[in-house]
């Protein structure tokens, strides 16, 4: 149950990461290749294509991402165990 909850999780954050990142690179991408923005032709690239190819790509990233390390989750020490000494 833990792994489905911190898949979904990384699903959720991933979207919204990778949407934010998604707009970013498509602003640069009209600024550098100097799109036409005649009647908002930009805002439509930027909105309709970069932003869900982001947010795809980044929800699928987080869910793998933290679907794997919830499966790890045990290997993972959080604290030290003590050492133990025999002959002392």
């Amino acid at each position: 149950m833990k792994v489905v909850l911190l898949a979904v999780l990384g699903l959720f954050l991933g979207t919204l990461g990778g949407a934010a990142l998604g707009i970013g690179a498509g602003l640069a991408f009209v600024e550098i290749a100097q799109t036409s923005n005649f009647e908002g032709q930009n805002g439509m690239l930027v909105f309709f294509t970069f932003m869900p190819l982001g947010a795809a790509i980044g929800g699928i990233g987080g869910a793998v991402l933290f679907g794997l390390l919830a499966l790890r989750g045990d290997t993972i020490a959080i604290e030290r165990e003590p050492a133990v000494h025999g002959d002392r």
